[in-house]
């Protein structure tokens, strides 16, 4: 039987947890890249918080075409086309910014915007999408608020991001309605700065052993 071609949104759910890099030299790219996958974590969210955004996700898609790279902190529609245009596989808004979903999805890209109240996921549903983004998670009710907004969206995933650490990745990966989460602890920018990809390939692999003992090796 021929195995089922995997969405962003699952491929994203089989990596469980993605970092979210905020990079501030473009030519680091190909070595986190490489530090990522090597760690078994295929995925990373460049954000759009400084200037080497754009071109570290170009760099990252030429150097490591097994990665699944996607754009963050997408603020504009003009953002998110110039992050497709240089590779961006999915966008990510830490709001829910019409402007953004439109672009994204007339461009055929999966966008995830963020949401906290129940107002924002009916926005979203209404744009079609049912994997959003919860952000800041940890600040806006975390586990407790994910659970009170299941009961009448049963069928929305979501990518909890903000305070997101070891200490509590677990707790939200056990719970139903979360897809995968975001989370910087493994690519801080301490680590990008001082080069460090030793460590980060290190604390990547940490958190891919606790999704696998949390939910098993994908098939």
């Amino acid at each position: 039987m021929t195995a089922p071609v995997l969405g962003i949104a699952d491929l994203l759910g089989r990596c469980g947890v993605i970092p979210v890099v905020a990079i501030g030299r473009a030519e680091d790219a190909p070595r986190l890249g490489e530090a990522l996958v090597a760690a078994g974590l295929p995925c990373a969210e460049i954000t759009l918080r400084t200037t080497a955004g754009l071109e570290a996700i170009e760099l990252m898609r030429d150097t490591q075409p097994e990665l699944l790279v996607g754009a963050g902190t997408v603020l504009t529609p003009e953002q998110a086309a110039r992050a497709i245009d240089s590779g961006a596989q999915f966008i990510v808004t830490p709001g829910f910014q019409a402007g953004v979903v439109a672009t994204s999805l007339a461009r055929s890209v999966p966008v995830f915007p963020g949401v906290v109240t129940p107002t924002e996921v009916i926005m979203a549903l209404d744009a079609g999408l049912s994997e959003l983004k919860f952000f800041p998670a940890e600040s806006a009710g975390g586990m407790a608020q994910l659970r009170a907004l299941a009961g009448p969206f049963p069928g929305v995933r979501f990518i909890p991001t903000g305070g997101i650490s070891m200490a509590n990745l677990a707790a939200y990966l056990a719970l139903p309605t979360v897809l995968a989460v975001g989370g910087s602890w493994m690519v801080r920018p301490d680590l990008l700065a001082a080069g460090d990809w030793a460590a980060v390939g290190a604390l990547a692999a940490d958190a891919v052993a606790a999704v696998s003992a949390l939910r098993g090796k994908p098939a």
